[in-house]
Protein backbone atom coordinates (compact mmCIF):
# COMPACT_ATOMS: atom_id res chain seq x y z
CA UNK A 1 0.00 0.00 0.00
CA UNK A 2 1.37 3.53 -0.88
CA UNK A 3 2.07 5.76 2.47
CA UNK A 4 0.14 9.30 2.01
CA UNK A 5 1.70 12.63 2.67
CA UNK A 6 1.87 15.99 1.42
CA UNK A 7 2.95 14.70 -1.92
CA UNK A 8 0.14 12.84 -2.76
CA UNK A 9 -2.64 13.55 -0.24
CA UNK A 10 -4.05 16.65 2.05
CA UNK A 11 -4.64 16.46 5.76
CA UNK A 12 -8.22 16.89 7.09
CA UNK A 13 -9.65 16.03 9.81
CA UNK A 14 -6.72 14.23 11.23
CA UNK A 15 -6.16 11.99 8.86
CA UNK A 16 -4.25 11.83 5.14
CA UNK A 17 -7.04 11.71 2.21
CA UNK A 18 -5.66 10.65 -1.22
CA UNK A 19 -6.17 13.15 -3.83
CA UNK A 20 -7.26 9.73 -6.24
CA UNK A 21 -10.21 9.49 -3.56
CA UNK A 22 -11.74 13.03 -4.53
CA UNK A 23 -10.72 13.18 -7.62
CA UNK A 24 -13.50 11.29 -10.56
CA UNK A 25 -11.81 9.39 -12.89
CA UNK A 26 -14.96 10.81 -15.65
CA UNK A 27 -14.13 13.97 -14.91
CA UNK A 28 -10.07 13.54 -15.76
CA UNK A 29 -11.70 11.57 -18.80
CA UNK A 30 -13.91 14.11 -20.12
CA UNK A 31 -12.10 17.54 -19.02
CA UNK A 32 -10.86 20.01 -21.92
CA UNK A 33 -7.63 19.86 -21.47
CA UNK A 34 -7.50 15.71 -21.85
CA UNK A 35 -9.84 16.15 -24.71
CA UNK A 36 -7.14 18.29 -26.35
CA UNK A 37 -4.51 16.12 -25.41
CA UNK A 38 -6.32 13.56 -27.38
CA UNK A 39 -7.10 15.27 -30.58
CA UNK A 40 -3.75 16.59 -30.51
CA UNK A 41 -2.52 12.69 -30.11
CA UNK A 42 -4.95 11.81 -32.78
CA UNK A 43 -3.94 14.26 -35.01
CA UNK A 44 -0.06 13.45 -34.84
CA UNK A 45 -0.78 9.74 -35.72
CA UNK A 46 -3.59 10.98 -38.23
CA UNK A 47 -2.86 14.19 -39.87
CA UNK A 48 -5.21 13.95 -43.05
CA UNK A 49 -7.67 12.33 -40.74
CA UNK A 50 -11.53 13.71 -40.53
CA UNK A 51 -10.80 13.25 -36.46
CA UNK A 52 -14.79 12.01 -36.25
CA UNK A 53 -14.39 8.98 -37.95
CA UNK A 54 -11.32 7.56 -35.60
CA UNK A 55 -13.36 5.97 -33.18
CA UNK A 56 -15.37 4.70 -35.57
CA UNK A 57 -12.60 3.08 -37.36
CA UNK A 58 -11.20 1.23 -34.13
CA UNK A 59 -14.49 0.22 -32.80
CA UNK A 60 -15.27 -1.40 -35.96
CA UNK A 61 -12.02 -2.95 -36.34
CA UNK A 62 -12.78 -4.10 -32.72
CA UNK A 63 -16.11 -5.57 -33.00
CA UNK A 64 -14.95 -7.77 -36.34
CA UNK A 65 -11.63 -9.20 -34.56
CA UNK A 66 -13.86 -9.96 -31.02
CA UNK A 67 -16.55 -11.29 -33.69
CA UNK A 68 -13.94 -13.87 -35.16
CA UNK A 69 -12.64 -14.64 -31.74
CA UNK A 70 -15.70 -15.54 -30.40
CA UNK A 71 -17.19 -17.04 -33.17
CA UNK A 72 -14.72 -18.38 -35.83
CA UNK A 73 -16.50 -16.33 -38.07
CA UNK A 74 -16.19 -13.13 -40.18
CA UNK A 75 -18.76 -10.48 -39.87
CA UNK A 76 -19.37 -8.45 -43.41
CA UNK A 77 -18.15 -5.18 -42.63
CA UNK A 78 -14.12 -5.30 -44.14
CA UNK A 79 -15.23 -2.87 -46.71
CA UNK A 80 -16.61 -0.54 -44.55
CA UNK A 81 -13.45 -0.83 -42.67
CA UNK A 82 -11.28 -0.04 -45.56
CA UNK A 83 -12.97 2.77 -46.38
CA UNK A 84 -12.44 4.00 -42.91
CA UNK A 85 -8.84 3.18 -43.12
CA UNK A 86 -8.95 5.43 -46.34
CA UNK A 87 -10.36 8.63 -45.29
CA UNK A 88 -8.24 8.22 -42.04
CA UNK A 89 -4.76 7.63 -43.13
CA UNK A 90 -5.28 8.74 -46.76
CA UNK A 91 -7.70 12.20 -46.26
CA UNK A 92 -10.43 10.54 -48.78
CA UNK A 93 -13.78 12.21 -48.93
CA UNK A 94 -16.25 9.47 -48.71
CA UNK A 95 -19.03 9.48 -51.02
CA UNK A 96 -22.46 8.67 -50.08
CA UNK A 97 -23.40 4.91 -49.56
CA UNK A 98 -23.74 3.32 -53.34
CA UNK A 99 -22.24 6.13 -55.33
CA UNK A 100 -21.72 5.36 -58.54
CA UNK A 101 -18.01 5.00 -60.20
CA UNK A 102 -16.16 5.74 -57.07
CA UNK A 103 -15.91 5.92 -53.17
CA UNK A 104 -14.61 8.54 -52.78
CA UNK A 105 -12.49 11.99 -53.76
CA UNK A 106 -8.66 13.28 -52.52
CA UNK A 107 -7.98 16.54 -53.70
CA UNK A 108 -8.51 16.23 -57.71
CA UNK A 109 -8.70 12.53 -57.84
CA UNK A 110 -11.76 10.30 -57.60
CA UNK A 111 -10.88 7.33 -55.52
CA UNK A 112 -11.96 3.69 -55.52
CA UNK A 113 -10.95 1.26 -52.77
CA UNK A 114 -11.09 -2.01 -52.58
CA UNK A 115 -10.64 -3.82 -49.41
CA UNK A 116 -8.71 -7.60 -49.14
CA UNK A 117 -10.32 -9.69 -46.28
CA UNK A 118 -8.13 -11.80 -43.92
CA UNK A 119 -10.88 -14.21 -45.84
CA UNK A 120 -8.95 -14.02 -48.90
CA UNK A 121 -6.30 -16.41 -48.70
CA UNK A 122 -5.12 -15.35 -51.90
CA UNK A 123 -4.60 -11.98 -51.36
CA UNK A 124 -6.64 -10.45 -53.80
CA UNK A 125 -8.81 -8.42 -55.30
CA UNK A 126 -10.34 -7.37 -58.77
CA UNK A 127 -11.39 -4.08 -60.36
CA UNK A 128 -14.02 -2.97 -62.88
CA UNK A 129 -12.78 -0.66 -65.04
CA UNK A 130 -15.45 -0.48 -67.19
CA UNK A 131 -18.01 1.79 -65.71
CA UNK A 132 -16.12 3.14 -62.86
CA UNK A 133 -14.77 6.54 -62.87
CA UNK A 134 -11.46 6.88 -60.74
CA UNK A 135 -7.90 7.93 -61.42
CA UNK A 136 -7.03 6.41 -58.22
CA UNK A 137 -7.37 3.03 -56.58
CA UNK A 138 -6.33 2.31 -53.02
CA UNK A 139 -6.21 -1.22 -52.05
CA UNK A 140 -6.69 -2.00 -48.35
CA UNK A 141 -5.47 -4.88 -46.95
CA UNK A 142 -6.59 -6.62 -43.07
CA UNK A 143 -4.27 -9.41 -42.56
CA UNK A 144 -5.20 -12.48 -40.30
CA UNK A 145 -4.16 -11.04 -37.34
CA UNK A 146 -6.67 -7.39 -38.20
CA UNK A 147 -3.96 -5.42 -38.70
CA UNK A 148 -4.57 -2.89 -42.09
CA UNK A 149 -2.12 -1.27 -44.55
CA UNK A 150 -3.06 0.02 -47.56
CA UNK A 151 -1.49 0.82 -51.23
CA UNK A 152 -2.25 3.34 -53.14
CA UNK A 153 -1.86 3.59 -57.34
CA UNK A 154 -2.75 5.97 -60.06
CA UNK A 155 -5.28 4.00 -62.38
CA UNK A 156 -2.52 5.25 -65.25
CA UNK A 157 -0.19 2.60 -63.30
CA UNK A 158 -2.90 0.09 -63.61
CA UNK A 159 -1.99 -2.95 -66.37
CA UNK A 160 -3.56 -2.62 -69.44
CA UNK A 161 -6.41 -4.96 -70.37
CA UNK A 162 -9.17 -5.55 -72.27
CA UNK A 163 -11.44 -6.95 -70.43
CA UNK A 164 -13.80 -5.15 -67.89
CA UNK A 165 -11.79 -6.46 -64.78
CA UNK A 166 -8.78 -6.53 -63.97
CA UNK A 167 -7.28 -8.96 -61.06
CA UNK A 168 -4.45 -7.35 -58.71
CA UNK A 169 -2.50 -9.25 -55.85
CA UNK A 170 -1.55 -7.48 -52.67
CA UNK A 171 2.37 -8.70 -53.35
CA UNK A 172 1.89 -7.13 -56.92
CA UNK A 173 0.59 -3.97 -55.82
CA UNK A 174 4.36 -2.86 -54.52
CA UNK A 175 5.36 -2.44 -58.46
CA UNK A 176 2.85 -0.64 -59.69
CA UNK A 177 2.82 2.05 -56.30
Amino acid sequence: MEVLGPDNAFWIDGEWISWDSIIDPDEVRYSRLAELEREAELRHRYPKADLTLVPYFHDLLALAQSYFNDTGQHLNVYGDIGELFGAIMYGIKLHNNHAKGSDGRMGDDFVEIKTIAPTNTKEQTSVRLDDRHFSTLLVVKIDADFNVSGRLIKRTNLPRRDSKNIRLSWDGLADLE
